[in-house]
């Protein structure tokens, strides 16, 4: 988006190389918060929506510094550049800790039907609290380092801030396994007042605040136990404290027990539709009517290993744009469209060849475009459905 000198605002658009302006007289009662911009496309226009990302892994990719995610790099899925070129206008950037003795990656150990892995072991607190910490230092590097490019988002502000201004972007910090946080719950405190504002009480492994799914397929997510006594104290520290609940990677007694505890919309930031692909990972008819009754909210991820995307659950980097708009589909036809979000999984994972990377998120815009869906429909399942839940969700 251009500011002009006459008090207007104008649009740049590219078709078939011709670049021209839509110009709109400005006034002072009307706020534009989702600025749209034009890409091109084979014979056409491709509207470029900003986008909130319901999970990354990006902040794993930056152990020898942050400077390469500034100045652009050919490796892993998200840097600035290509975010910025994409849309990409928030995330939220995940702090896992990996098993140190293990890929943290799933293994497929081959079944009749498919693959199964079992849990990794549940990590030492002491190694879990200091790999929070360094990982976590990070994500403040991002901002310190930024030049004023990147904004760890505290608030909703802060996020409309980024969807509003084409130079910044901003990062939501997530903690994707509370391993991090001890018994007493002290640590989660500290972490909040630092900036934490989303967290996953387990990964795919049990910790002393529940059990996480292993990756199984096919198979139901009621894999093990619930929340234990400490989970349930976490959640409703979180309730109190305005720490959004992430419910992917728990199983399903878990996802019940948040359920029923929580007063807040239930979300799962990276799950797809059980009945498409029967993974463990993946939500269930009945849990996805749940997050809907609740006015909550899951992020569609692009993961094809392990393959939450397709009916074979096989790692199939050949997948295709349209086995992604299928689970959108299948959500919006069940809870409607105010309840589906993005939420890649980028540099945790990976995804089909014909995405690429995070610059091939404008080609799902375009697809769902031709499927009938209306710029009003992109922009609640690319920002305005993020906003909506966060704004429940956080205090601020």
């Amino acid at each position: 988006m251009s500011m002009m000198s006459s008090g207007k605002v104008g649009y740049l658009i590219a078709l078939e190389g011709i670049k021209f302006y839509i110009v709109i007289p400005a006034c002072s009662s009307i706020i534009i918060q989702y600025p749209l911009q034009s890409i091109g496309v084979e014979g056409g226009i491709r509207v470029k929506h900003k986008f909130i990302d319901g999970h990354n892994d990006t902040l794993m990719k930056c152990e020898k510094g942050v400077g390469s995610f500034f100045k652009g790099t050919n490796e892993g899925h998200i840097d600035w550049p290509r975010g910025k070129k994409a849309g990409f206008a928030a995330g939220f950037f995940a702090v896992f800790c990996p098993n140190p003795d293990s890929d943290p990656l799933p293994v497929a150990y081959s079944t009749k039907k498919g693959y199964e892995k079992p849990l990794p072991r549940p990590l030492d607190f002491s190694y879990a609290y200091r790999y929070t910490n360094k990982v976590m230092a990070r994500f403040f590097q991002l901002e310190k380092e930024s030049d004023g490019r990147f904004l760890v988002a505290k608030t909703i502000k802060d996020l409309e801030r980024s969807i509003q201004d084409d130079d910044v972007m901003a990062g939501i910090l997530h903690m994707e396994g509370a391993e991090g946080i001890d018994e007493n719950l002290d640590a989660l405190s500290v972490y909040y007042e630092a900036g934490l504002r989303s967290l996953g009480p387990v990964w795919s492994r049990a910790n002393t605040f529940g059990e996480g799914v292993p990756y199984r397929f096919p198979s139901s997510p009621d894999t093990g136990p619930g929340l234990t006594e400490n989970g349930k104290r976490l959640v409703k520290e979180c309730n109190k404290l305005g720490i959004m609940i992430d419910l992917s990677h728990l199983n399903e007694k878990g996802f019940w027990d948040v359920a029923e505890i929580s007063d807040h919309p239930l979300v799962a930031t990276h799950s797809n539709a059980h009945a498409i692909c029967p993974v463990t990972r993946n939500l269930t008819d009945k849990q996805i009517d749940a997050i809907g009754a609740s006015n909550g909210l899951i992020g569609v991820t692009y993961s094809i290993n392990p393959n939450m995307v397709t009916s074979d659950g096989k790692n199939n980097e050949a997948a295709k744009i349209t086995d992604i708009t299928e689970h959108i589909h299948y959500i919006v036809d069940r809870i409607g469209i105010d309840h589906v979000a993005l939420g890649s999984d980028f540099d945790g994972t990976r995804v089909p060849t014909m995405l690429k990377d995070v610059t091939g998120v404008p080609k799902l815009f375009h697809q769902l475009k031709k499927e009938g869906w209306s710029d009003e429909d992109i922009e609640k399942l690319a920002c305005k459905n993020w906003l909506r839940v966060l704004s429940e969700i956080w205090k601020d």
